[in-house]
């Protein structure tokens, strides 16, 4: 029997080393479906319920794995449906490979049922390489370039193939004219910037008496050289939230994340900073950096369309963070005046304690704050986390101390609802021996988190580890928007766009196989946490939280806290003096000029 075009994709894709394709099937991949039969299987075709999901899951894979993430979809609405996940892949710098199917070359220009111009409408997401296969010949050419592309440029890559060359004859490219051959394998390189532009950065960083370094996901390799560095220039260090797992937070000079999720001590060390080191990070908010001309800053990405944004860098080094770091440290001077670090370790402490107090805070009828809190202590040290963009993520972001191998990540620069839990199903094939966690509102999770536990459903018994939790912060709100109304535009809650029902999410859960524990007390959280993870199935935690709890800004001031409290839902005045009290106490703790009671100035403030 002849080899399909269709029979080469997989083999190509297995000589690749790809093992999960993440899917949703379709007419314009039937040509496909049918070489995944004669291929036993191989690579290993993950059913989603959805195409957007498909592509979430393809992200979180190749997130918490370090490998090409991989989706396919059918022509036209499958194909359109991928898009979401595969932007949050493009703006994240994931290396995700889409492979969509197309209508029969004979009836394109037809107007065609679901022809859609794919070319056009991937032009952007696949920027780094987007063609379409005519000819059996184009294929492996056009695989090996988008798998490569992908993972050179850490970007999304498209290979489109029509249905009817699915179903061609595969023949190679020959030694001939207007033939393209190819070959696999991607090599390992680490680039490094050259000599003299470390020795320049080396002398602006020697000479700053107040150091922050802030790091992204770039970094993640880099956590060694990250903490030496910081030891010798006695430095901080701040986080972007994809960087989030780059360094441990129990370190006590790491202020946590920065930005409007971001900690009090971060946005501390920046607005008191001479000098400024990002190392593999676009952080977007310049606003949350040092003002412009107060600070020196040096910037390290490895890739150099990236370098010289967001602050006025005086040395952009284009490299990998590890080995530019190595090259850096060397030339750097020890014995800087400790008075600087010190201060942010006593702020970063006293961040923590605020955190504490702010999680045993009262609510109605659980404080979300204390749902994160009370997973801290419990969190295995292989865990896998993932957070919902949302209200969720600012818990995630202050309340969760990442250390060792724990792993975690969100949709960062998209910011996109949903990605929680397919997230955690992507990492899961990743790394099938190891815990995940999903943190989600209930908005996201009605959006298509629910469906998404049939997959989980349909797979966790193959995962030698079979523990995923999906911890469901359900207030009945769309809270991170209502927040943002209230502290942008002074408006109360506008139910009709705001308010969502209430679903029996653990009963869903245990209606298709999975245990689900419904929470509405806050006595019984630390428990809820316990059980689930000590199930023998994935678990679905719902945990019935107040949606009148802010998720107040780092550099938020006592005025703007009580004015945001004063608009909790229009009427009920009693819950906002609740809210405004019981805030106006804990918050005030850790805003600028506030004092502990008893607690007196040091000899250097005085």
């Amino acid at each position: 029997m002849s080899m399909k075009v269709s029979d080469h994709v997989l083999e190509r894709l297995r000589d690749w080393g790809v093992e999960h394709v993440f899917a949703y099937p379709g007419d314009g991949i039937n040509g496909l479906l049918a070489a995944w039969g004669r291929a036993d299987d191989e690579p290993r075709f993950i059913q989603a319920r959805h195409e957007e999901m498909a592509a979430f899951e393809a992200v979180g894979y190749a997130k918490f794995s370090g490998r090409v993430g991989v989706c396919a979809a059918t022509s036209g609405p499958g194909a359109i449906h991928l898009l979401n996940g595969l932007y949050d892949a493009k703006l994240d710098h994931v290396p995700v490979v889409a492979i969509v199917g197309q209508t029969n070359r004979s009836a394109m220009g037809g107007s065609y049922q679901q022809e859609v111009d794919l070319l056009s409408l991937y032009k952007d997401v696949a920027s780094d390489f987007c063609e379409m296969v005519t000819v059996p010949e184009q294929l492996p050419n056009v695989l090996d370039r988008a798998m490569r592309t992908a993972m050179a440029r850490r970007s999304v890559t498209a290979v489109i193939i029509p249905a009817d060359v699915q179903e061609l004859d595969y023949s190679p490219p020959q030694h001939a004219f207007k033939m393209v051959p190819s070959s696999l394998g991607m090599p390992n390189y680490a680039p490094v910037p050259s000599d003299e532009d470390v020795t320049r950065a080396a002398d602006v960083l020697n000479a700053g008496d107040k150091v922050a370094i802030l790091i992204g996901q770039g970094a993640r390799g880099a956590r060694q050289e990250v903490m030496a560095v910081a030891d010798r220039l006695g430095a901080g260090v701040a986080k972007a939230l994809l960087g989030k797992d780059a360094l441990d937070d129990d370190l006590p000079y790491v202020t946590g994340s920065i930005g409007l999720l971001g900690t009090r001590p971060s946005y501390e060390m920046m607005q008191g900073c001479d000098t400024l080191l990002v190392i593999g990070s676009s952080f977007p908010y310049t606003q949350f950096l040092p003002e412009f001309g107060q600070a020196r800053a040096v910037q390290i990405d490895i890739d150099p369309h990236m370098v010289g944004l967001r602050y006025p860098f005086e040395v952009n080094l284009v490299g990998d963070s590890r080995e530019t770091l190595d090259r850096l440290l060397p030339l750097l001077d020890s014995g800087k005046d400790q008075g600087w670090r010190r201060k942010i370790e006593k702020n970063t402490a006293r961040w923590w304690e605020v955190m504490e107090r702010r999680a045993a805070v009262d609510a109605y009828p659980i404080n979300p704050e204390y749902v994160a809190h009370a997973l801290n202590d419990l969190l295995p040290d292989n865990v896998v986390l993932a957070s919902d963009s949302g209200s969720a993520a600012n818990w995630y972001a202050r309340h969760l101390k990442l250390r060792g191998a724990m792993r975690g990540s969100l949709s960062g620069t998209l910011a996109t609802m949903g990605p929680g839990v397919p997230y955690v199903i992507g990492a899961k094939f990743a790394h099938g021996d190891r815990p995940a966690i999903a943190l989600v509102g209930d908005g996201a999770m009605q959006m298509n988190g629910m469906a998404e536990l049939i997959t989980v459903a349909k797979y966790y018994r193959e995962w030698e580890d079979p523990r995923l939790i999906v911890a469901i912060l359900n207030n009945q709100d769309l809270n991170q928007v209502t927040w943002e109304m209230r502290a942008m535009e002074g408006a109360p809650q506008f139910l009709p766009s705001q308010s969502i029902p209430d679903v029996a999410y653990a009963d869903f859960a245990r209606l298709i196989g999975l245990e689900g524990l419904r929470v509405e007390k806050p006595v019984d959280v630390r428990g809820a946490w316990e059980t689930a993870l000590a199930t023998d199935r994935p678990c679905v935690l719902d945990f019935v939280t107040d949606p009148a709890v802010p998720p107040i800004p780092p550099h938020a001031t006592l005025d703007q806290i009580e004015a945001a409290a004063a608009s909790v839902i229009k009427g009920d005045s009693d819950r906002a003096a609740m809210v405004r009290q019981g805030f106006k106490a804990k918050v005030q703790e850790f805003l600028p000029g506030h004092r502990h009671r008893n607690e007196r100035p040091s000899r250097t403030e005085r």
